[in-house]
């Protein structure tokens, strides 16, 4: 584990286990807090960790990530880099299933969520905080559906494969 902690910015170099995903929430939650974060970005901030972590471990061979927590004028951005280039997917929540509403849920406490593809995996980010208009980047995932590199919508029933 690398710690980098500037001004502004706060990233660790991890490898995603089950066992530490606690850990990890509350370092998120800590650095939220010390970029000047307030209790609702801080909750969001965990659980949002908590989730792309599950997400990483349940879904990547290579559990190798990068998590950052950054500070600009568009307010507090968290975001997880794995070695994976499948997109992630929002599902419509199945009230009844144990999983599949986790990114659904960080999109809706959070003010923005998305991602953007590398040639080697892909950063899964969310926003929290007053972010000005139209500041993020990379490709934002919209209500009720997943975001395909076409840019075309597709609503996806159930958990993914």
């Amino acid at each position: 584990m690398k710690d980098v902690i500037e001004s502004g910015r706060h990233a660790w170099e991890l490898t995603a286990s089950k066992q530490d995903i606690a850990l990890w929430r509350e370092k998120a939650g800590a650095a939220v807090a010390a970029l000047g974060g307030g209790s609702e970005a801080v909750e969001t901030a965990r659980l949002g960790v908590s989730e792309l972590l599950a997400n990483v471990v349940a879904h990547v061979a290579d559990p190798r990530c990068r998590l950052e927590v950054t500070r600009d004028e568009s307010g507090i951005r968290v975001r997880l880099f794995d070695r994976s280039r499948r997109p992630p997917a929002v599902l419509r929540p199945n009230w009844e299933s144990e999983h599949g509403r986790g990114l659904w849920l960080v999109r809706e406490l959070s003010e923005a969520l998305g991602y953007v593809l590398t040639g080697s995996g892909k950063w899964v980010w969310f926003r929290v905080g007053a972010p000005a208009p139209g500041r993020e980047t990379g490709v934002p995932v919209p209500a009720g559906g997943t975001v395909r590199l076409d840019h075309q919508v597709r609503v996806e029933e159930g958990r993914p494969a």
